[in-house]
């Protein structure tokens, strides 16, 4: 008996009668042929939710069944390329049907007419297991792309072909495997989405990603391999503190995934990175960068799947070596697109209309983070940072809750910071990062023995302000003794001077971790002299009068990321005015 459409709400379509389906499989809907997958099996129904717009699909029109999940097309060609939630090239699609993507339209989702240079890694008789890398191309300038024998696979190479020039179907390696089997290896492989690539083991967390921003690298660092939210209301800068961190943070590749977000804001994010030159190679940017875009126009389903799409790319790479950053732009689209789904199928809402099963699809993607040895020997890393949208800017909303409990590193935007221009809008009292113990080691070694040391007396320096401010909004300041007048004008400093960063100053933009460590030297010991100075019983309002502290502040600009010989200038500077206190 055939198969076809029975009832159609929405992106829900539902198949009565049938026993060809499993669970997450891949099928074609309609006489379109819209891509949906299988979520739901019982002996009277089969529900699908489609990833394309069901305007048009008509109960009785036939279903298909493929006998696979939904898979991503695996190889060359995926860096410097945009993808929609389920991996079919923008770009390719734009040159056929113009600015929107039709229903139904099926383009490969690598180049299959294009020729790529191929170096052979393995010659007849050699055994390979999966993750062992038979051949490697030159994908961009900036990345070499390592071919990998698929997981699960063992056997002996039985012939291999020269090396040249080959596409994407061409099979180049034929492995017979342990069972017999002759398999033929081509220049791409494909995966599951919604299975993790597997590897040796995990490995500890032991260093940082470096973001050349001072509120992270210093105050909230997040590690290789590790999990970070970006919670915050509109207008906070959430989508713009992640370009910042795939522009600049020391990923080798960038996955940025736009689900839900607005088309002008994705369209900004492909131009942008087209624009911007890698600072590490002053190449484009864009050839170590891949993006996904699902934008909120299109068919809320396909959000879900752009999630996973974006993980299974980042770990593809990660199985090479290479260390990856994927940037999700926002989890709260995707928990509302599994909101909607659900509500269509009628299952019990928890808190507020939410699935009850949201923690658990949370906390499959965060941990497909980590850093990891791969089964081929190499380490590689993916590390996650989920933007999160609650309505009204509430943090105490069941997505940034619930995300809250499976990310290690929590940054906090805060809208007053925002609205008062301070960039990053890091709310330094509500954010925090639990990768401190694993990474002490690591800046103690790399950057100097005094950073954690620092960053611990600025950290002390903002909570005794925060305290401090309860007493100036009842009272006013004059109020306060001149000790506590001192920490007050230091933690300005520390506010204006080290957190706020101005993204389009040269030397302010990225600023190195030995040169963050100078800064807060600067800092502390204009702390220590002021408060010797106070201690003497001479008034903090003659110490502002100097001037220093604005000069203090100053430093970010003055100082070049080149020459950080220039901070001793600093110390003299602060010896002076403290000395020329009566």
């Amino acid at each position: 008996m055939k198969d076809v459409v029975y009832s159609i709400n929405g992106p829900v379509v539902t198949v009565r009668n049938s026993k060809t389906f499993s669970m997450q499989e891949m099928v074609y809907v309609g006489n379109k042929r819209l891509m949906g997958e299988v979520i739901s099996v019982n002996k009277d129904k089969t529900t699908i939710q489609v990833y394309e717009s069901t305007t048009g699909l008509m109960p009785g029109e036939p279903v298909y069944s493929t006998g696979q999940p939904i898979s991503v097309t695996l190889g060359p060609g995926i860096l410097k390329n945009i993808f929609d939630g389920v991996e079919r090239p923008l770009e390719e699609i734009a040159k056929e049907a113009d600015a929107f993507i039709p229903t139904g339209a099926h383009v490969d989702p690598l180049p299959t007419d294009k020729l790529w240079d191929v170096t052979m890694k393995v010659k007849v008789g050699d055994r390979v297991q999966g993750g062992d890398i038979y051949a490697t191309i030159p994908e961009t300038d900036l990345i070499e792309h390592r071919l990998m024998v698929p997981p699960y696979v063992k056997g002996t190479i039985k012939d291999v072909k020269a090396d040249g020039q080959y596409k994407l179907e061409d099979t180049i390696v034929i492995l017979t495997q342990d069972n017999g089997v002759d398999l033929e290896l081509k220049l791409y492989q494909k995966w599951p989405i919604k299975k993790a690539r597997p590897v040796n083991k995990r490995l500890p967390i032991s260093m940082p990603l470096v973001t050349g921003q001072r509120v992270i690298d210093t105050l909230f660092p997040i590690a290789k391999g590790g999990t970070a939210a970006i919670p915050g209301g509109f207008g906070t800068g959430k989508t713009m503190t992640q370009h910042q961190l795939a522009k600049w943070c020391d990923a080798d590749i960038i996955v940025y995934v736009g689900c839900g977000e607005r088309g002008n804001e994705m369209t900004q994010v492909l131009e942008e990175f087209r624009e911007l030159v890698d600072p590490k190679s002053n190449k484009p940017l864009v050839d170590r960068t891949v993006l996904i875009a699902n934008t909120s126009n299109m068919p809320v389903a396909a959000r879900e799947a752009s999630i996973y799409t974006g993980v299974t790319l980042a770990e593809y790479y990660r199985d090479m070596g290479y260390h990856v950053a994927i940037m999700a732009d926002s989890t709260s689209r995707w928990a509302e697109a599994l909101r909607e789904i659900s509500g269509r199928l009628e299952e019990m809402p928890a808190e507020e209309g939410f699935p009850a099963y949201l923690p658990s699809r949370l906390s499959q993607f965060y941990e497909r983070a980590g850093y990891m040895e791969n089964l081929n020997g190499s380490k590689g890393s993916v590390s996650i940072i989920g933007a999160v949208s609650p309505q009204g800017g509430d943090f105490s909303e069941p997505v940034t809750q619930n995300t809250k409990r499976f990310v290690r590193t929590f940054w906090a935007l805060d809208k007053a910071l925002a609205y008062a221009r301070h960039y990053f809008a890091i709310n330094w009292n509500q954010s925090y990062s639990e990768y401190i113990p694993d990474l002490t080691r690591w800046y103690t070694k790399n950057v100097g023995s005094k950073f954690m040391q620092d960053r611990q007396e600025l950290k002390t320096i903002l909570a005794e302000e925060t305290k401090l401010q309860e007493i100036v909004q009842l009272m006013g300041s004059d109020v306060l003794p001149d000790d506590q007048k001192l920490t007050m004008e230091v933690a300005r400093v520390v506010r204006v001077g080290y957190l706020q960063q101005n993204a389009f100053h040269p030397d302010d933009t990225y600023v190195p971790l030995e040169k963050q460590l100078d800064m807060m030297e600067v800092i502390v010991y204009l702390n220590k002299k002021c408060q010797e100075v106070v201690a003497e019983g001479k008034p903090v309002r003659e110490l502002i009068e100097t001037g220093i502290f604005d000069d203090v502040v100053k430093m970010k600009y003055d100082v070049p990321n080149k020459d950080l010989s220039k901070f001793d200038e600093y110390y003299k500077k602060i010896d002076a005015a403290c000395a020329s206190i009566d």
